[in-house]
């Protein structure tokens, strides 16, 4: 461990130039008193590691010195898909691997590209979760990640709307989806896609499998995304909406809220317009609906605007005043 923090400290002053103590501390994750060791360590074994003293001074490599350590590992050639994702790349337990693979392709790159590749990371950052949303617990993610990489077998235990089952599967991929982690593996003959914070267990099997043919973990999520999609918006409601509620639809409903308002008819003499909006069960729709309060009206189906109308009524009763 202290030779991998000895080599990111010397690319980190490589690729930076002078850093203080407390900010090569925060960086690596570590005690001042313990970048000042590391700092003697490599002086030690021959690195030219200047001091400057006073309150812009810190530590800087000689000029012109460049080390050439920048052979990548296993490990840190295959965390660099996650690069611009330090999140997911902790989840997965490649944190410190990326870090350290980022570090030696900058130290590699000439001097004008590792200036340009430290402009982007100041200047472009991503950041997967949703907002407003805790991430989900993953515990057993490393150890399916493991088994997806490695093509072994899983004995899991897993809890569904249904109930919990106990199921062997082979996992064939990882997707993170809005900041939640999904795996897609084949179990019972068919390939699936699992949530990776309801496993209550997973075990890894001495088992082996080999991957379908011709199965692409992207091509299979989308399909399932639409297949997903499709299934959930089964119905449509014809709506009559405020300009404030119109605004509101891509918001509310995403994709099918912009399908909406791009096929809107023309608006009234009071801006309000009709859209046909696709949306899920009655149940789920009446909740939907009535997010957008009284700036939006259901003209159709029937049957729909009945179940709004019925629950405004009983929302007016709940909160009527008590009679005096």
């Amino acid at each position: 461990m202290r030779a991998d923090r000895l080599l990111s400290l010397l690319l980190m002053l490589q690729n930076r130039g002078l850093m203080t103590a407390p900010e090569l501390a925060a960086a690596l994750e570590v005690s001042v008193r313990t970048v000042y060791r590391d700092v003697e360590a490599l002086a030690a074994s021959g690195v030219p590691v200047l001091a400057e003293r006073g309150p812009s001074g810190g530590f800087r490599l000689m000029d012109g010195y460049r080390t050439r350590l920048t052979g990548l590992t296993d490990a840190e050639a295959g965390s660099l898909f996650l690069t611009g994702a330090p999140g997911p790349a902790n989840d997965l337990g490649l944190g410190a691997e990326l870090a350290t693979a980022q570090l030696k392709l900058q130290a590699a790159l000439p001097a004008a590209l590792a200036d340009r590749t430290r402009r982007v990371q100041d200047r472009f950052h991503l950041d997967a979760p949703a907002w407003f949303r805790d991430a989900d617990p993953v515990p057993h993610l490393a150890a399916l990640a493991h088994a997806v990489w490695e093509q072994r077998a899983v004995r899991t235990h897993y809890r569904r709307w249904r109930g919990e089952i106990h199921r062997d599967l082979h996992p064939l991929g990882l997707v993170l989806k809005a900041g939640i982690w999904y795996v897609v593996a084949l179990g019972e003959g068919s390939v699936r896609t699992y949530r990776v914070a309801r496993f209550l267990a997973v075990e890894t099997l001495a088992e082996t499998f080999e991957r379908p043919t011709g199965f692409a973990l992207a091509a299979y999520w989308e399909h399932s995304s639409r297949r997903m999609e499709a299934a959930l918006h089964h119905d449509t409601a014809r709506l009559r909406v405020s300009p404030g509620a119109a605004r509101l639809l891509p918001m509310r409903f995403g994709a099918a809220g912009r399908r909406a308002l791009e096929g809107a008819g023309p608006p009234d003499h009071q801006g309000w317009v009709e859209v046909q909006l696709s949306v899920e069960t009655p149940a789920v729709a009446v909740g939907d609906l009535l997010g957008l309060g009284a700036d939006a009206e259901v003209l159709d189906p029937p049957e729909l605007r009945a179940a709004v109308a019925d629950t405004a009524r009983a929302l007016t009763q709940r909160y009527a005043p008590p009679p005096e």
